[in-house]
């Protein structure tokens, strides 16, 4: 099984039927060859993005979900914030988040090299979005 990273791009388009993303990004969450890796950080970015009513109810639901799903690995400990802390502050020249630090400090020492997002700051950095900022793969 691959393991692969999914940035808050992908689950706000999956639970989200009316995001223009939607139907790209189906096929992957249907993919039993894929092993779904995140972090708490991108949980909170979901929440926060389907925050508004009526998406409030299914944002919590989904984030209850990932926690609890063994199926899926949602990485909390601190040495991923200190990590993504470091990158953050050396890259000074990117306009990557902190969020984006942290998940690629994730991806760099688990190996992953593929990341379920259209977010060019992966290609930045070194990682390839399985998605074209259209949402269809590249």
């Amino acid at each position: 099984m691959t393991e692969v990273f999914a940035d808050a791009f992908y689950f706000v388009a999956l639970l989200n039927w009316r995001d223009q993303h939607h139907r790209a990004v189906r096929p992957a969450s249907l993919s039993s060859q894929l092993r779904i890796v995140t972090t708490t950080w991108i949980l909170v970015e979901v929440a926060d993005a389907l925050s508004r009513v009526p998406l409030r109810s299914l944002a919590h639901r989904f984030v209850k979900s990932a926690l609890a799903d063994p199926s899926m690995a949602v990485l909390a400990e601190s040495h991923w914030l200190d990590r993504g802390v470091a990158l953050f502050g050396s890259r000074a020249d990117k306009a990557w988040t902190l969020t984006d630090c942290i998940s690629f400090a994730v991806m760099s020492e688990r190996g992953i090299t593929s990341a379920l997002t259209a977010d060019r700051h992966f290609a930045q950095a070194g990682f390839v979005p399985m998605f074209a900022s259209s949402g269809e793969r590249p």
